[in-house]
């Protein structure tokens, strides 16, 4: 079984710092049915509603790395 390391932070109200083995991630919003964004150390931004019942919706985009 490998081992895992996943840590996350409340900075200030609807802000929490992510930090992984392998990168840190900046997620603001996901108040009451808003939208969440993340965006990661590695490039990629992530938005995601969840929506009621059993469904969600989510986006990534993983930017060029130049």
């Amino acid at each position: 079984m490998p081992l895992t390391f996943r840590k996350s932070f409340r900075i200030l109200p609807g802000v929490r710092l992510n930090i992984n083995r392998r990168s840190w991630s900046i997620t603001t919003g996901g108040g009451s049915h808003g939208p969440k964004h993340t965006s990661s150390s590695s490039g990629r931004r992530t938005t995601s509603v969840d929506l009621p019942g059993p469904f969600g919706w989510r986006r990534t985009r993983t930017a060029k790395r130049r």
